[in-house]
């Protein structure tokens, strides 16, 4: 069967239907993964989003039932430059044609992806439309045309958990480079917020020694402190971060009150807690090869990425300090604040598909968490912070279509 991919520009291209028939919207963005399909399949970050994947062969080792990232597939499409007919690997139940089939997710494959993945980068990520079957050209680009932009939609709200939960499950000892879990942190309750979740994040959690509470995206902060938790995890999840309007009223009444850390959309809703802005990158950053600096050791890490919005550096207050930058663009990658107990980065230092360059961060969290419990000699007692506006932004910055 035929498919096609319509742009909202009016740009077509052809190639062959795979997995699911039928007629899907979303943004087209583009991953540089060379491995981890399954993974980027079920990231709920991917709500709302047709990925397309530059590396030419896809579905070479089938499906397993251990590595989803999610209970199932969040992009609204996949496109391909080649399905593999054949799958192989001692984990594999299935192939990505039937995968997809069974979760009712269009693919379309024999499309040239670096085409594609050029004219996204040349023009930006744009809406598009998955339409295999019958339909003409001009009815796709007019179906494309018609969708909701991804920053008009409230896409955490369809991915976040529906009640809180308890989550106990560790990684595979097969798959573990480092140490699991800490002999000397003891255990540390971790209320995590659930704004599209993945689940190798709470699985390194689990490994270091939490004992974790996941909630949804809304959760009041009154209730989180009532589970007094020792630290809270903000998550990654899809979509505009200012869509996310009560999540960054619930973040900002947590403020000097408990450890923090965020990564991705957290780190975004972190900053407009503090009174930041965020901003739409033109193409975004996806795949397992972004440098990202540490300003305070000067040492680089290769990440994994996923996003298409950014913090505005300069919209942060005077006593936020940027940690990180992304070498590619120069873009705001991490942040801390040197008065309150709590950080941020852009990237995923758990890393699924990815490099294990930046998995340190989570033991810096419980670091962060034993500081605020035994104060180090010659150090005050850190005491809740009671006046936020000390430490929120008077100036709003605006937001900057693509500027870095």
């Amino acid at each position: 069967m035929e498919a096609t991919l319509a742009l909202e520009d009016g740009r077509i291209f052809r190639g062959r239907s795979f997995g699911a028939p039928g007629r899907r919207t979303g943004e087209v963005v583009f991953n540089t993964s060379m491995t981890g399909y399954q993974e980027i399949l079920t990231d709920p970050s991917y709500c709302g989003q047709i990925v397309v994947m530059t590396y030419p062969l896809i579905g070479n080792c089938g499906v397993n039932d251990e590595d989803g990232e999610s209970a199932a597939p969040r992009v609204e499409g996949l496109c391909v430059r080649e399905s593999s007919q054949l799958h192989s690997n001692w984990r594999s139940r299935k192939d990505l044609p039937q995968y997809l089939r069974e979760n009712r997710i269009p693919g379309v494959t024999e499309i040239d992806t670096r085409a594609l993945t050029r004219h996204i980068r040349s023009q930006g990520a744009m809406r598009g439309a998955l339409v295999s079957g019958t339909g003409t050209a001009e009815e796709a680009v007019r179906l494309a045309r018609s969708a909701p932009r991804l920053g008009d939609l409230d896409l955490v709200s369809r991915v976040t958990c529906a009640a809180p939960y308890s989550w106990r499950e560790r990684r595979d000892d097969t798959w573990r480079l480092g140490p699991g879990t800490a002999s000397t942190a003891g255990r540390r309750r971790v209320v995590a917020y659930d704004f599209g979740i993945k689940r190798n994040i709470l699985r390194h959690l689990v490994d270091l020694g939490c004992d974790v509470t996941v909630v949804p995206a809304t959760w009041p902060a009154e209730d989180t402190l009532a589970l007094k938790p020792d630290g809270v995890f903000l998550s990654n999840g899809p979509g505009d971060p200012e869509a996310a309007g009560v999540a960054v009223d619930v973040v900002r009444s947590l403020l000097g009150k408990i450890p923090l850390f965020g990564i991705c959309l957290g780190h975004q809703i972190l900053g407009l807690a503090l009174g930041g802005a965020t901003y739409k990158l033109k193409f975004g950053h996806r795949g397992a090869n972004h440098p990202v600096q540490d300003q305070r050791t000067r040492k680089i890490a290769i990440t994994s990425q996923n996003h298409g919005y950014a913090v505005d550096a300069r919209s942060l207050p005077s006593a936020v300090e940027v940690t990180h930058i992304n070498l590619n663009d120069g873009t705001c990658e991490g942040f801390r604040h040197r008065e309150v107990p709590m950080f941020a980065v852009q990237y995923h230092p758990e890393a699924a598909p990815g490099p294990h360059d930046a998995g340190g961060l989570f033991r810096d969290f419980l670091s962060l968490i034993s500081q605020e419990e035994t104060p180090r000699d010659g150090e005050p007692e850190r005491r809740p912070v009671d006046d936020l506006s000390r430490l929120i932004s008077d100036s709003k910055g605006r937001r900057r279509e693509g500027e870095p």
